[in-house]
């Protein structure tokens, strides 16, 4: 895809959710069930089902995937594709690149053992290594742009309101 086609895919969504923002607000959705057998979450992705458990670090056997790294891939799959359109848009010659993300845990927080250590990563580091022939000017302004974009970046950055609820039900009897 060029920059033409990249523009004529996204002027019409421009143009609609300028006219009527109440258009631009989409509710996305993610649906798991836990597992009864098993310390594990069944995700649905909308390709296939993907089976969440502990990390090892926790007492896991590393044979699911840990939400901690779904979370890093996550920020890695948003902040390749941000990087890649903003790239398209600029018309900016990138011939190839990796995107990886590093986070930093102490187990000690999720296990409850210290009261001290956070639950949750300490520091996140996203890294692109990128082939191209481009200045350190264009360089930056693609790095500015996909950071301002990437929508998990910027939910990680900016930490919006959550809540949680829970609807409880009466087990049925089973036969």
């Amino acid at each position: 895809m060029d920059a033409a086609q990249l523009k004529a895919l996204q002027t019409p969504l421009k143009e609609a959710y300028r006219d009527d923002a109440a258009q631009a607000l989409i509710t996305l959705r993610a649906k798991g069930s836990i597992d009864d057998q098993t310390i594990a979450c069944k995700v649905e992705t909308g390709r296939a089902m993907a089976v969440a458990g502990l990390h090892p670090a926790t007492g896991g056997t590393g044979l699911e995937l840990c939400s901690g790294d779904m979370l890093l891939e996550a920020l890695v799959a948003c902040a390749g594709v941000t990087l890649r359109a903003v790239a398209t848009a600029l018309e900016f010659r990138l011939h190839a690149g990796t995107v990886e993300a590093q986070g930093d845990l102490d187990f000690r927080g999720t296990l409850g053992v210290a009261k001290d250590a956070p639950v949750g990563f300490r520091a996140i580091r996203l890294r692109f290594d990128l082939e191209t022939d481009e200045p350190q000017e264009r360089i930056d302004t693609l790095l500015k742009l996909t950071e301002r974009y990437c929508v998990v970046f910027q939910t990680l950055n900016a930490k919006p309101d959550l809540s949680v609820t829970v609807q409880a039900q009466r087990p049925t009897a089973r036969m």
